[in-house]
């Protein structure tokens, strides 16, 4: 049977985009065959690119967000740099920006005057907290959106709470806008029409909320915050190892509470212990039940605790670094890790995690140098070479340099 070609083969994608939620997005497209125009400013382009140099003299975040894409690098307040990104858009599928408040309605490149002009257009607005409201017009970095959907109130020790350590309101509303350009796709393929798209990110970011806000809403009080521990269950936590390890065990039912204290914690009466033979029991006696389990953990080394939890039938995990799970063993073993071109030389990249057995595997091009695909994207859209040089001259458009 002939594999089947990426999803997204034939749709092209312009996007006026910075930061992390639509570069997200649309590096999901990218991935699963979309064409994506990544138009950035001519003075340094994406402001991502600048957050850090930590891969290889690249941003870290510019990389993760960024592979398999073209960049154009326009002055969109000169009106010949509008012209272009327009001329893009004419024959596109997809439009995504994540502009300041107003400033895609400013420009013409808003999803309601984009579709107007082209029925078939899928167009999409990312904002911090929506086209209108009070708080439309204020700034939305990904923290700021953290704790007003407050994920920061949940997060954390009992004494303080923590933000998110991966910008999760970004990620949250970057996954809403690809989800909804593929919903819109499907849309347009059965009535012939494209249309708007909104995602904020503080609603992407409530919805993740969604349990702790139902337990609070109907239930009448914000679940506690525990750090790695859970809030209504015990034991549920990360106990410290003799090698300086730590192991995260959860202990679903009574059965596993029965068998945790006969084959690890070495004490088979504690099953039928008034004390501890409940989780409501073991939850009200936190204190008593995590000193038993991590007295029994912190005499074993990390390997050997693993391996006896596993065999008792308890579900437990590893506390891995970010270089630990670099080489994790799993992602190792399924083959999930590529190497991607970039302008300082390839770069490791996972395999995205969708993955569509019988398919061409997910295209995971280049990151893009700024400007590296100006001069053929003019010509593209038909600029003469007279129009290309008049626009390097004035600075209305940049190239890679060499």
């Amino acid at each position: 049977m002939d594999r089947l070609p990426l999803p997204l083969e034939g749709i092209t994608v312009v996007a006026v985009e910075q930061a992390v939620a639509a570069p997200f997005a649309t590096r999901q497209l990218a991935d699963l065959g979309a064409r994506v125009i990544k138009v950035e400013r001519i003075d340094g382009g994406d402001f991502a690119r600048g957050y850090d140099t930590a891969a290889g003299g690249l941003a870290s975040h510019f990389v993760w967000c960024n592979r398999g894409k073209e960049s154009i690098a326009l002055d969109l307040k000169d009106p010949r740099g509008l012209d272009v990104v327009r001329r893009l858009v004419a024959d596109a599928d997809v439009f995504v920006q994540n502009l300041a408040h107003g400033a895609a309605s400013r420009l013409g490149l808003d999803a309601a005057t984009l579709c107007a002009a082209h029925p078939r257009l899928v167009a999409v607005d990312i904002s911090g907290y929506g086209a209108w409201g009070p708080y439309a017009d204020k700034r939305a970095y990904d923290m700021l959106v953290q704790c007003e959907a407050g994920l920061v109130s949940v997060t954390g020790t009992p004494e303080q709470p923590v933000k998110a350590g991966i910008p999760a309101a970004d990620i949250a509303a970057a996954m809403y806008a690809f989800s909804g350009v593929l919903a819109a796709l499907v849309r347009r393929g059965t009535t012939g029409r494209g249309g708007p798209v909104e995602v904020s990110m503080l609603e992407a970011l409530a919805e993740w909320l969604g349990h702790p806000l139902h337990h609070t809403m109907h239930g009448g009080t914000p679940p506690e915050r525990t750090g790695l521990a859970h809030a209504v269950i015990a034991p549920y936590d990360a106990y410290p190892t003799a090698d300086g390890g730590r192991v995260l065990l959860s202990v679903q039912n009574d059965r596993e509470w029965r068998r945790l204290a006969e084959q690890v914690i070495g004490r088979p009466e504690l099953g039928a212990d008034p004390a501890f033979a409940t989780n409501a029991a073991r939850v009200a006696h936190r204190a008593r039940t995590d000193d038993l389990v991590g007295t029994a953990l912190k005499a074993l080394d990390t390997d050997e605790a693993l391996a006896r939890l596993e065999a008792a039938g308890i579900a437990c995990a590893r506390l891995r670094d970010l270089h630990e799970l670099a080489g994790h063993p799993q992602l190792a073993a399924r083959d999930r890790w590529r190497e991607v071109g970039s302008p300082v030389g390839p770069l490791r990249a996972l395999l995205p995690p969708i993955t569509l057995p019988g398919g061409d595997e997910a295209r995971m091009g280049d990151v893009p140098a700024l400007g590296q695909h100006t001069e053929a994207l003019l010509r593209a859209v038909g600029m003469t070479d007279a129009e290309i040089a008049a626009l390097r001259r004035d600075g209305v458009a940049a190239w890679a340099r060499a």
